[in-house]
């Protein structure tokens, strides 16, 4: 079981409180995951990542036990404290401008 931190406007997207348990197949990164999540909530579609390419977009991050994971591939393993759901996976909107 794969515990997520989405949010708080895609949590209000997909009517959701608080953090989001996954159930995840074969082994869990950052790309199961969010297949798994895209499976149960079909309106998160195209919000985390572009629905052609896979690829992250802009200003989403992913971050785990104090590490950013973003410009990892997508197929990296997550760390073991997330897979033994101790830890959560954060998926973050990142701020900019001046």
């Amino acid at each position: 079981m794969i515990r997520v931190k989405l949010p708080t406007h895609l949590r209000n997207l997909a009517h959701v409180n608080g953090e989001v348990v996954l159930d995840v197949d074969g082994e869990a990164s950052v790309s199961s995951v969010l297949e798994a999540l895209e499976g149960r909530y079909p309106v998160l579609r195209g919000t985390i990542r572009d629905q052609n390419t896979g690829k992250r977009r802009a200003f989403v991050r992913y971050f785990a036990c104090e590490q950013d994971l973003s410009h990892d591939p997508a197929d990296t393993p997550l760390p073991k404290q997330v897979i033994a759901g101790e830890e959560p996976l954060l998926i973050v909107g990142a701020m900019a401008g001046g």
